[in-house]
């Protein structure tokens, strides 16, 4: 019988096990990951501004991995030898395999500037990020660097969790949410300044201190919490794999998430790069790619034909604004409230109850 390891505990792979719990695949599965307690990216600036804990915003991957039959196994990838079909963990154990599927997610971009290693904070792992908040909270000042999505709604987290603080986000594009409608921009550009939270733009960062980030013109900008939201990178370990890999490190996938270069290693999330339909690393296409993902192994395990997926063009965006208050934006719409955040919420609720029953 075949060996199929699934190596990370993704948004993707959530899906997969779903499935798996309802059809049993013709494969002996095992799942690989640091730890059972999966985050939901879509509530941690809620966990953040005090909304949610931290394991209300957490599947455990324990049950889910039992009711699909998978043996769950709690380490990680330091590396992975395509060719010889061999995963090498954390622990120095090595894992065969005859199918794999990667959905480990990306890691944080962060920069080799003076301070940037030990005072910035990395977005990623959230869990880590939280440790840290907690024995920060008595911080007067707190910057995010990285006005995308991700960085836009940990800034106005932290200013609703300690609204005396001083709150500065920092982008070195010209403006905030760089690459999405200038509709958007504009509506969150308004948003926080109701908050009075400052925004510098074209900013190039040079170093980060113990109470300051410094800008390369010369500018300090007061913080004694510095988050680093920049974008993700490729995790190292794929570097010398074998596996083909887009421009950026990511595994690069065909229309069927299979690897352009390994056809028994399958690929999605933030990991993984369609090289025909590249879309941006979020949270929202991680999840569309769960249920292509899986008919697409169970069709593998079997010897079937795989079909095709062609993820969507646009996606609801929708955007935490610390408050129990929130935008939406899709295409070149956008419009918030009170009602939005609910809206939000139940979303981010009923994902929850899916996979945690």
């Amino acid at each position: 019988m075949k060996r199929l390891v699934l190596l990370g505990g993704g948004h993707a792979h959530l899906f997969v096990l779903e499935a798996f719990a309802r059809e049993q695949p013709d494969a002996v599965v095992s799942l690989i990951t640091p730890d059972a307690l999966t985050p939901y990216s879509g509530m941690m600036p809620g966990v953040i501004a005090g909304h949610y804990d931290y394991r209300q915003a957490c599947i455990d991957l324990a049950p889910l991995a039992a009711r699909a039959g998978c043996a769950l196994r709690l380490d990680a990838a330091v590396s992975l030898d395509a060719g010889q079909r061999q995963i090498r963990l954390a622990s120095g154990e090595l894992i065969d395999y005859d199918m794999l599927s990667i959905d480990t997610g990306s890691t944080p971009r962060i920069p080799d500037l003076p301070g940037a290693d030990s005072r910035a904070h990395p977005v990623k792992p959230i869990g880590q990020l939280l440790e840290r908040w907690h024995t920060a909270r008595a911080a007067r000042a707190a910057a995010v660097v990285g006005a995308g999505a991700a960085g836009v709604e940990i800034i106005m987290a932290l200013h609703h969790r300690q609204p005396l603080m001083r709150c500065t986000l920092i982008d070195r594009a010209p403006h905030i949410l760089d690459g999405l409608p200038a509709g958007l921009q504009r509506r969150v550009m308004a948003e926080l300044a109701r908050q009075q939270i400052d925004v510098v733009t074209e900013a190039s960062v040079s170093g980060v201190e113990a109470d300051a980030v410094r800008l390369a013109d010369g500018r300090s900008i007061p913080s004694h919490f510095t988050v680093w939201a920049t974008g993700a990178a490729a995790p190292r370990w794929l570097r010398d794999c074998g596996l083909a890999l887009d421009p950026g490190g990511f595994i690069a996938t065909g229309p069927t998430l299979q690897s352009l270069s390994h056809p028994e290693v399958f690929a999605a999330g933030d990991v993984a790069t369609m090289i025909d339909s590249p879309r941006p690393k979020s949270g929202v296409f991680a999840v569309r790619a769960g249920p292509p993902l899986a008919a697409n192994l169970l069709r593998a395990a079997r010897g079937d034909t795989l079909q095709p997926w062609t993820p969507q063009t646009r996606a609801l965006l929708l955007l935490a604004c610390g408050r129990r208050h929130a935008i939406a934006s899709r295409g070149g719409w956008s419009l918030q409230g009170d009602w939005v955040w609910r809206w939000k919420d139940r979303i981010d609720r009923a994902f929850m109850r899916r996979f945690s029953g």
